[in-house]
This record gives structure tokens, C-alpha cells and sequence, in this order.
């Protein structure tokens, strides 16, 4: 509640408005003093209005401070989703229980690493036999021909390289066959004039 103003004549006698009185009717002050110092001074306008504006900007930081945590929130919500932890939980806990296995096991798993493969066989059952005779003779397959393949495959680097020279083959074959053809007219031709040559020599004769 506002306190009451020692100018308003209205309200209820206080010492400050006493006094006031005292001061007028001794001739201190004047009432048109009194009057003018009842308006609000300039600097405490802007004083409470630079206060507002400074209320303002604090409002306007914690809403952009709320935004941008709600932002945050927003981006990692995938990531902070229960469902999401629950997820990556559980499959931490299965390597967990696999690494703790392999530790229990330790010692087994060395042996049998230090142990040699050589002269052991794979136990099969035996409607599996046939196609593991199939697929042996793919892998004899692969392997006989394991050599081509590295070879076409160090060879595709050079792929364009190879062509160009393969146009350029061609082309002087086209040449050639060209030549060859234009060669084999030009022998009919003779052949066919020597012919003539040798009719027209008994009639010479």
C-alpha cells in the first residue's frame, strides 16, 4: 500500500504535512513551491524507465535460456529416451556377460589356440557329406583359377590404358585388312592380264 503524500490535503495529518504547514505559514516556502516539487523530476522517469526496459531484457534472456534448453531436449530426446537406454543397457549387458564368460574361460581358449589343427577332422553329419563334396570341388574350381582372377583384378587399374591400346589395334587392323584387300585386287587384276598376255603370244607367233 502506497504511503500517504505530505501534499495531499485530503489525507490525514502526519508530521511531514505539518511541518509543511509550519514552513508555508512562517513564509519558507511558498505553496507554487510545493506545487513544483509535487511533479516528478525527468531523471526519475528515466530512471524507472531504464528499469523497465532492464526487467524487460532479464525476462527476454531467461525466455531465449528456456528455449534454448528446450532445444537441447529436443535433440538429444533420442538419445535420453528411456526406451533408447533401456536398449543400449541391455547390450552392454550381454557383451558384459560375454566378456565375463571369455575370462572364465580363459585359460581353455589358450590352450586350444596353442594347440596345432593339423591331422584333425571336423565332425559331420552325414546328410551334409554331399554337398560338402559339391562344395570342394568349387573351392578346386576357385583355386585353379584363383591366379586369373588376381590377374584380371591387378590388371583393372590399367583397364583404360588397355582399351586405348586395344582402339588403336584395331584401327591398324582395319588398316591392314584395307591394304590387304586393295592387294588382292590388284593381284586378281594382274593375274587376269597375264592371261590375256599369254593367248595373245601363240597368235603372235
Amino acid at each position: 500500500m502506497a504511503a500517504p503524500s505530505p501534499w495531499d490535503s485530503a489525507s490525514e495529518p502526519n508530521a511531514a504535512r505539518l511541518l509543511l504547514g509550519h514552513l508555508v505559514g512562517s513564509g519558507v516556502v511558498t505553496q507554487e513551491m510545493l506545487n513544483i516539487s509535487k511533479k516528478t523530476a525527468s531523471c526519475f522517469v528515466n530512471f524507472s524507465r531504464l528499469q523497465q526496459t532492464t526487467n524487460i531484457q532479464a525476462e527476454i534472456y531467461q525466455k531465449s535460456l528456456e528455449i534454448e534448453l528446450l532445444e537441447l531436449e529436443k535433440e538429444t530426446a533420442d538419445i535420453v529416451h528411456p526406451s533408447y537406454l533401456a536398449e543400449k543397457c541391455h547390450t552392454l549387458q550381454s557383451m558384459n556377460s560375454h566378456l565375463e564368460a571369455v575370462l572364465k574361460k580363459k585359460r581353455s581358449l589358450r590352450q586350444r589356440l596353442l594347440k596345432p589343427m593339423c591331422q584333425e577332422n571336423l565332425p559331420m553329419e552325414a546328410i551334409y557329406h554331399r554337398y560338402m563334396v559339391h562344395l570342394l570341388q568349387l573351392a578346386v574350381t576357385f583355386i585353379e583359377k584363383l591366379e586369373t582372377h588376381l590377374e584380371t583384378i591387378r590388371n583393372i587399374p590399367h583397364l583404360d590404358e588397355n582399351i586405348k591400346k586395344m582402339s588403336k589395334a584395331l584401327a591398324k587392323m582395319d588398316i591392314l585388312v584395307n591394304e590387304t584387300e586393295e592387294l588382292a585386287e590388284n593381284i586378281l587384276k594382274w593375274r587376269e592380264q597375264q592371261k590375256k598376255v599369254s593367248s595373245q603370244i601363240p597368235k603372235m607367233l
